[in-house]
């Protein structure tokens, strides 16, 4: 192969394209120049360019998040590398394979009192697993190889800090592909796995804890339900793997999920958890005896007390348990438990989603979402009071769920709708959102249309941070600040180039969410939405 001379930047840019990347998300700045103009300068990777740099920290945690492959964001030196921050927490906490590119002071300047200048590698150490300063051209390959190894290998954030003047410098060095990963089975027998399922076998009261983890693994999971007589609980990343009419699916657990399965739950005497990182405080079984599968051993270890793991995908796994378990004698009485309770919280979530009224009552704003939004849509949710009421009365089919899992951070939801949208151009996506997430990120609404980006953003505008409110008064404290001044988010919606839709009735909201879904460009529909107390705030 001939060799070509390339700058850092445009050496970057085609290693990075060989990893399959085909988007950068960032704002410009000046100690990038150097790489935005290799960009200007080829069309393998796109650069998509936001309006606040958390925003672009978001979308490549969501892109990473929805496909699995590396996502990667860029930012100036300074105030840009610590917007990124939020973002990058996201992906550090839920496991998203991430890459922040960030410029930094000319060579001679780095450790001076020069504008804008912090140590990055200090600045990204509590999210960063590997976080370098590159300080030659000639290293260009070797730490970008690395950073995107580490990211991809661990499902961790990376970070590169660049020199302002070494993006421009001639590099030496030939971009090189990651080899084909040839990734075989995991040995797994049904002697191998013995101990498991004699463990599985003592049950009489059986339950499934499954999570985002096990999405190639939902029908297997439901034949291994059925074998074992065991209920099926799923986290929120969960949402999606199983179609709320499934017989042994009870709906989510802890905050937001099947109020009666909480009960239930604690009396578990075997719990399998299936993709799952996740345990609810203040909802688990005191004496049962816990399965894991996960396919990294480190996850075992958060605060889940599991008597047995299995290092493995979910999908090699269960078929080995299911025949194992068969010919076991599953308890009906408690197969008829799961069913009462999966029947009572039907019953009642129907009734939450009926409730009528204007403003509209927040389950009834869910079940109208469930009711219109596409069997295979892509939900975006941001963190607040909407998630926990999708959590309780959302009626998933096979919906995808975006959502910002352990670091729960407000403004995930329009990004990572937008990011949703240029992965899967083809799918319907959906932001659900509160009034004051969304506000934290208005600007970007301008970044759906100048990449004409036909996504729904629904707001449950109730003027208050609700979720915040709910518990000052849970701990009988005095309220401050959770009072919202909102703009008209129709106005602001259309100033930006959105269509914008209201709702003036609870009877209106199937035809303005289905208008809002038929509609052929970027679209908010602003619910006014009662302030409820949500019944399990603690």
């Amino acid at each position: 192969m001939e060799k070509t001379e390339r700058t850092v930047a445009e050496l970057m840019l085609d290693q990075l394209s060989l990893f399959g990347v085909q988007r950068i998300y960032g704002v410009v700045g000046d100690a990038t120049i150097g790489f935005i103009d290799a960009m200007a300068k080829q069309d393998k990777i796109k650069f998509i360019a936001v309006k606040h740099e958390s925003t672009a920290a978001f979308m490549a945690s969501a892109e990473a998040k929805l496909t699995g492959r590396l996502g990667v964001c860029t930012a100036t030196m300074g105030p840009g590398a610590t917007n990124l921050l939020n973002g990058l927490g996201d992906a550090h906490l839920d496991k998203a394979p991430v890459l922040a590119i960030t410029g930094q002071a000319p060579s001679n300047k780095i450790g001076t009192e020069y504008t804008q200048y912090i140590d990055q590698q200090e600045l990204m150490k509590p999210f960063a697993a590997y976080s370098a300063n590159l300080a030659s051209p000639d290293a260009t390959i070797e730490v970008l190889q690395k950073a995107a190894r580490t990211s991809l290998g661990q499902q961790v954030v990376t970070h590169l800090s660049v020199p302002k003047d070494i993006f421009t410098m001639p590099a030496t060095g030939e971009p090189r592909p990651f080899p084909d990963v040839i990734e075989g089975t995991s040995i797994f027998t049904k002697e191998s796995l013995e101990q498991v399922t004699e463990m599985m076998k003592t049950a009489k009261r059986p339950m499934i804890l499954a999570g985002s983890g096990a999405s190639s693994a939902s029908e297997e999971l439901e034949k291994l339900a059925d074998v074992w007589g065991a209920g099926i609980l799923v986290s929120l990343g969960g949402k999606g793997l199983f179609d709320e009419s499934s017989p042994q699916v009870l709906q989510g657990i802890g905050e937001g999920g099947n109020p009666y399965a909480s009960e239930l739950f604690k009396e578990a005497d075997v719990v399998l958890l299936a993709g799952t990182t996740w345990w609810p405080e203040g909802y688990v079984p005191t004496d049962s005896r816990i399965i894991q599968i996960d396919r990294h051993f480190d996850k075992f270890v958060k605060d889940i007390p599991a008597e047995l793991g299995i290092i493995g995908k979910t999908e090699e796994v269960l078929p080995f348990l299911t025949e194992s378990l068969q010919g076991f004698s599953r308890s009906e009485d408690w197969l008829a438990r799961c069913q009462e309770v999966k029947e009572k919280w039907a019953k009642q979530n129907e009734k939450e989603g009926s409730t009528a009224g204007y403003p509209a009552h927040p389950a009834r704003i869910i079940h109208a979402l469930d009711r219109t939004v596409e069997p295979d849509a892509i939900l975006a949710l941001d963190t607040g009071d909407n998630t926990v009421w999708m959590n309780r009365n959302f009626r998933q089919k096979e919906q995808t769920v975006l959502f910002s899992g352990y670091w729960r951070t407000m403004g995930f939801g329009l990004p990572a709708a937008m990011a949703a949208k240029l992965v899967k151009p083809e799918k319907q996506v959906v932001a659900v959102v509160g009034d004051g997430g969304l506000q934290m990120v208005l600007a970007d609404l301008l970044t759906a249309v100048r990449y004409e980006l036909n996504i729904t953003v629904v707001v449950l505008n109730n003027e208050t941070l609700q979720m915040e409110r709910d518990k000052i008064k849970a701990e009988k404290k005095k309220e401050v600040g959770v009072d919202l001044t909102n703009p008209d988010f129709i106005k602001l919606a259309e100033a930006c180039g959105w269509k914008g839709l209201r709702a003036t009735s609870d009877t209106e909201l199937e035809s303005v969410l289905q208008e809002a879904l038929n509609t052929n460009a970027p679209t908010l529909v602003d619910i006014h939405t009662a302030q409820v107390y949500f019944p399990e705030t603690e």
